[in-house]
Parts: C-alpha cells; structure tokens; sequence
C-alpha cells in the first residue's frame, strides 16, 4: 500500500484530498500548523493522523510520496527532508489531475465568484439525475454532507481555484485539471498576494481556456465583460448565461423571497423552465443558469433538473442561517471580495426589503487586507443599515500596503450607511446584545472564524 503524507493538511482542500486518497486505498497521513475545528474533526472521523507543527521526523522512512500545499514553502523543515531525500513529490492540483482526472470528463467551474455554489449545484443535478459524478469543491455541500465525491460515472466536477500550485509551482492550480468543460462565472482583479494586476489573472484563464479540446464546452457569464471576452480565445463550442438578452440561457422574471428565488428559464428566447432555487440574490441565479445549461449538456432534460434544483440545500458558509435567538437572525457568508460584499447584502435585501440589516466584516483574506480594494470596499456596503468593520487579520502587512480600518469607517459613513470599527470580537458581541432589535439580520462575512463570532453572538442573544 502506498503510503502518502500531506504537507499543511488541515487547509480545506488538503483535507479533502486527504480524505479522497484514504477513499482511493492510500495509506495518509500529514501535518499542520495550529490543528483545529473544522477539519481536524473531519479527519479524525476518518482516522487520518494529523500531526500538529512540522518536522522533519514526520517524514520517515515508509513515506512513499509527498503532497506539499501552497501554504508552505523553503525553509519547512518537512520540505528541506523531502527535497534532501529526493522523496517524489507533488503539489496539491498534481496529485488530483494524476489519481482522479485523466479517465474522467472534467468539469472546471472557475472565475472569480461563485465558483463553490455552482460547481456544487453541478453536482448535485448530475448526482440527483443518477448520473453518479464525482466532486471536488471548496467547500461543505449540505446534499452530501461533504466536499468531495468518488463516483463511478463519467463526469467529475472540480472547482477550479485560480490561485498558486505551491512553491516549485506559482501557476494557477485549475491548469492542471484536464477540462473538457470549463465555466467562467465572471473575471475581477483578486488575490493580490499571487497576481500584480487583473491582466496578470485574465492571461492565467485564458491559459485554462486554450487547454479545452475540440470537442469541449466552454460556459461564460454573459454579465460580465471580461468573461465574456474568453469566447474569441475559445477553441470549442461556447455556451453563454446570465440576465443579459444577450444570454444564450437566460434568466427573466426574478422574483425574490426570504428562502429562495424564482425566475424563469429562457435558451435562445425560448421558455424552458420556471425554476426556484432554494438561494437568494441574482448572483445565485447565474450560478443555477451555468449548473442549468452544463446539466443540460450533460444529458439531463428540464424536468430532472428543475426537479433537483428544488431539492439542492446549498454550501456552508454561503449566507448560512447560523441560528435565531430573541428574534434576530444571524447568517454566515464566506463574502471577502468588494463585488462578493455588495452582492450578498444586495440579496439580502432583496429577500428581505423592510428588515434591518447588520453587516459584520472582517477583513481576512490575503487582498481583502490589503488597500488593493479600500475604496471598493467603502461602496460595497450601501444597502446595510448598520455596518461594523472588525480588525485587519494581517496585521503584520506594512502599513502602506495594509487596508486602513479608520478609512474604512469613513468611506462608508461618507454612503450615508453608519459604520463604526471594532477591534475585539467580544466588543462587536456586546454592541449587537445591546443595539439589535426582533426582526433584525446580522450578516458576517469573513473568509476565516471571525473569533468564533456567530456562536458566542448567538448564545449572547439568548441570554439577554
């Protein structure tokens, strides 16, 4: 039995292929810094060891391959013993492409936004409509309990994360994902920390766009421009979607509700389908018009898949009602980008338009805390009605480089939306006890745990 360790594999995406590798008949194994809920969990249900902190005793002698994740580079001490053992080595998209793609339709969902939702409502319709797919997202699909599936059909459906492979490998993970379908939601400037501009990111997807054959299928968001623009490069047939008459899978008629959104399906000015899809916001519909139309190609009629749509209970941390209590309802969203911020609370009110709506945001993500988005950011938040901006999670960023929670607040204020900063969960915790009202949404949005916020605000509230 082959025996891999996994470099940094409490990271989202190493636990999961931890877990698929186990699946597959490997032998697992790995270790991480700060080991901790959820994935720690996640692996020991599985009875994968992970080990806490990095050494090169981690790496003995029945080590037969190596997983590096991008998080680690020069200098790890389980890096330098593979590198000066000559053990074989792979980054993260390597080993998936190498154990799991080369004999399947890869499905790529890629773009900036909305790739989580869409590729696991893709799956969801394929698995549902007995297709038997396998996945691989980023993360928890509520229909599978999971991130990832082994099926024994054809298809196998993967998020396709345009950021870095690993250290030995800075190109965007999704190139190594053999597609034969490729979506493209949208296409903005992000992960400051990887690309030095928007050019730097298009040129990586339209690498991804080269690698579709002949016989492939290349889906684009008719919404946005610059996803647009990838159907000069396509060497395949394209499908375009979005709200656009341009839209060759259109959405009309959208009709907002507290649970869901309906709308009607048009493909080439033609009705197909009055759909719900138990989600809120129009970016919601243009994820369920690309999992409608690669469903579609897929082999699927209109009926199975408005049928699974209905029954497709969405992705943890994408605006997840994390709980009530007095009468206030508190949501998780992993919203870290300036379009993901305006997007989500955009929804919200468009599902709730007589509410008060507390946005909670704590800039964490590697450009989210950075002055890349400062003023993007103080416009992102015109449809909430209270605003609180909590630290910087990246403190150590230069300060001329770092995002400035002062300027934050006053860009905001300067909307007409009251915004304030606070720098201590249990300070936000406290305000909301105090200030929130029955009927009131609180939405946090962090791509991180927020110091476990939503569970000590929701046992706050109840105890009031």
């Amino acid at each position: 039995m082959t025996t891999v360790h996994l470099i940094g594999i409490c990271g989202t995406a190493m636990g999961t292929l931890a877990a698929m590798l186990k699946d597959r008949g490997y032998r697992v194994r790995g270790s991480d810094h700060h080991v901790y809920p959820p994935m720690s969990d996640f692996l020991a249900a599985r009875e994968i060891a992970c080990q806490d902190g990095f050494d090169a005793s981690h790496i003995t002698e029945d080590v037969d391959l190596v997983v590096i994740g991008n998080a680690v580079s020069r200098g790890n001490p389980e890096v330098e013993a593979v590198l000066d053992r000559k053990i074989r080595y792979r980054s993260l998209p390597e080993m998936v492409r190498e154990t799991f793609l080369w004999d399947r339709r890869s499905i790529v969902v890629a773009g900036t936004h909305g790739k989580t939702t869409t590729a696991s409502l893709v799956s969801w319709l394929l698995a549902d409509g007995g297709l038997d797919p396998s996945f691989l997202v980023g993360g928890l699909t509520a229909n599978f309990g999971s991130s990832y599936r082994l099926g024994q059909g054809r298809e196998f459906v993967i998020e396709g994360d345009e950021y870095d492979s690993a250290f030995f490998d800075k190109t965007a993970k999704f190139l190594k994902y053999l597609p034969d379908v490729a979506v493209v939601g949208n296409l903005e400037f992000d992960h400051a920390d990887i690309y030095a501009d928007f050019e730097a990111i298009r040129s990586a997807v339209r690498r991804l766009v080269a690698l579709l054959p002949q016989r492939g299928l290349l889906v684009l968001g008719a919404d946005n421009p610059a996803a647009l623009e990838m159907r000069e490069d396509a060497p395949c047939r394209v499908m375009t979607f979005g709200l656009t008459e341009a839209a060759e899978w259109r959405a009309t008629r959208v009709e907002p509700a507290p649970d869901s959104t309906r709308f009607v399906v048009e493909h080439r000015g033609q009705r197909v389908a009055d759909l719900r899809v138990p989600l809120v916001g129009e970016f919601n519909v243009r994820n369920a018009l690309a999992a409608f139309a690669v469903a579609t190609d897929a082999g699927l009629d209109a009926a199975t898949i408005i049928a699974s749509v209905g029954r497709f209970e969405g992705v943890r941390r994408r605006l997840e009602l994390r709980g009530r209590a007095r009468g206030v309802s508190v949501y998780d969203d992993f919203a870290h980008h300036p379009t993901a911020v305006r997007e989500t609370l955009a929804g919200v009110r468009a599902a709730f338009p007589s509410r008060r709506i507390w946005a909670l945001f704590e800039p964490r993500s590697a450009t989210s805390c950075r002055r890349v988005f400062q003023e993007d950011f103080a416009g992102a938040f015109t449809v909430a009605d209270e605003v609180i901006i909590g630290r910087v999670y990246r403190s150590s960023l230069p300060e001329g480089e770092r995002l400035s929670e002062d300027e934050l607040v006053v860009g905001i204020c300067a909307t007409g939306v009251r915004a304030r900063y606070l720098g201590e969960v249990g300070d936000i915790v406290r305000v909301l006890v105090d200030e929130a009202r029955e009927e009131d949404l609180v939405v946090v949005m962090s791509n991180g745990a927020f110091g476990g916020i939503h569970g000590r605000l929701l046992e706050a509230l109840a105890g009031r």
